[in-house]
């Protein structure tokens, strides 16, 4: 049975490695309950969800990644706080810190629509539209996943950084939006493994800062229109 109904919580800031088991923990439920469905050949509505959060300064290494990538010894990341994870992710090496809006959607796709690069691409159009309300600018870069703004100039910089992974049409991990982030952390990688490239923020892009619940109610009212949703339960 359909289900387009989506669970929203905001965790807060929470820890890297924390909110990796919890999205784990939520996709595992959702694929039992899909194999158990299977099983019985019944049709019992799986869950949906959305997870927003901030992490503590933290470095993550999609599963094709390079760790050349990471410019940083461990006791050049300890003296900076920050912490790095080899994760389960599509994509290379990205930067999660305080300032900085994520979210995890935990879908089940069968729920919506089978195809994985047209749910790349709507995430990408929820990002596209969030920022158009701020008068900032953005589309893709043809074979780069995520949210750029400057594409086909000398001045290409990356605003918004995807990777995925799924299960049986299950997502996890997802999108980080540079609202407010410190830029200068981004120094210390080689950004999604692409040189040569800058990374920027709503605040760099806007010179002051945008309140982060403020940019969460327009990303949750774009990400209901493209993927049809037919309600928000928090």
């Amino acid at each position: 049975m359909i289900n387009k109904t989506v669970h929203i919580q905001d965790l807060g800031t929470k820890d890297y490695q924390e909110t990796w088991d919890y999205q784990t923990a939520l996709l595992q439920e959702i694929v039992d309950l899909k194999i158990a469905n299977r099983k019985a050949q019944i049709d019992l509505q799986t869950p949906n969800h959305f997870l927003f959060v901030e992490h503590p300064h933290v470095y993550t290494l999609g599963k094709s990644g390079d760790l050349s990538n990471l410019l940083l010894n461990e006791a050049q990341l300890a003296a900076k706080g920050a912490s790095f994870y080899k994760i389960n992710r599509g994509g290379d090496i990205t930067y999660h810190g305080p300032g900085q809006l994520v979210g995890y959607p935990i879908l089940d796709l069968e729920n919506f629509f089978t195809d994985i690069h047209k749910y790349l691409r709507l995430l990408e159009d929820v990002i596209i539209k969030t920022l158009a309300e701020y008068g900032i600018e953005s589309e893709r870069s043809k074979g780069e996943t995520g949210v750029w703004l400057g594409v086909g100039t000398p001045f290409a910089r990356k605003i918004c950084a995807m990777g995925i992974r799924t299960s049986r049409w299950v997502t996890m991990h997802g999108f980080a939006l540079n609202v407010n982030a410190n830029l200068g952390y981004f120094d210390n990688i080689i950004p999604c493994g692409i040189k040569g490239k800058a990374v920027t923020s709503m605040e760099a892009e806007l010179g002051k800062k945008i309140p982060l619940e403020e940019v969460k109610e327009k990303i949750l009212k774009h990400f209901k229109t493209a993927f049809e949703v037919e309600r928000f339960d928090y």
